[in-house]
């Protein structure tokens, strides 16, 4: 049976962690709550769902968006990089099987980036931050849409929240270590599966 890859952006597809950090961190300070002021810290915000723990740290929610979305408005996108060897493995698993992509990202700026990447063709649906803030929702979403059983579903994300959402969403966990969090603390998290290279992930659909 075909399966169900739902992909994170930011750390999986995208290289993009200096580009971000350096926008929130911003953002933050901008609306006088600076609970991150580096990369290293900027990464902990993903250790649960990303809007959550923000929300839980008292980030009022709407100002943020506000801040970030001036910030982001004036950045330059063009320093942000595809992770290499990823085009021939999705253009392989794209041949048999639905991929998506789930992300605390905006649809706007992931659409423009695969299209750049050259990842576009490769992708039936993008569910981002303007769709839900759970990705454990949204993974429920796409299950529904595409009648896909939980055991065919793979989440693939960098993060340790990454990890704990595919598992509260009852799918198939899947950790790659080239992203946002390092392989000690995703293997922690107990991910059903490790990638530590874009083509480990054609293994994973087999049988």
């Amino acid at each position: 049976m075909n399966a169900l890859l739902l992909f994170d952006f930011d750390g999986v597809l995208a290289d993009s962690l200096d580009f971000y950090a350096d926008a929130v961190t911003r953002a933050l300070a901008r609306i006088g709550t600076p609970i991150v002021r580096t990369p290293e810290e900027y990464v902990t915000l993903f250790e649960g769902n990303f809007y959550a723990t923000m929300a839980a740290r008292g980030v009022d929610l709407e100002a943020f968006g506000r801040a970030a979305k001036e910030i982001l408005g004036k950045a330059d996108y063009g320093v942000l990089q595809p992770f290499p060897d990823l085009l021939p493995v999705l253009k392989t698993l794209h041949r048999e099987h639905t991929l998506a992509i789930v992300s605390s990202n905006g649809f706007r700026t992931i659409s423009a980036m695969i299209e750049r990447f050259g990842f576009a063709p490769f992708f039936d649906d993008i569910l981002g931050s303007d769709f839900l803030f759970s990705k454990t929702e949204k993974i429920d979403h796409a299950r529904g849409k595409y009648g896909t059983p939980p055991e065919r579903t793979f989440y693939i994300g960098d993060t340790v929240g990454d990890i704990l959402e595919a598992k509260e969403a009852g799918v198939k966990a899947v950790a790659v270590t080239w992203g946002w969090h390092g392989r000690e603390q995703l293997l922690a998290a107990a991910p059903d599966a490790v990638a530590d290279r874009p083509a480990d992930l054609l293994t994973l659909v087999a049988g």
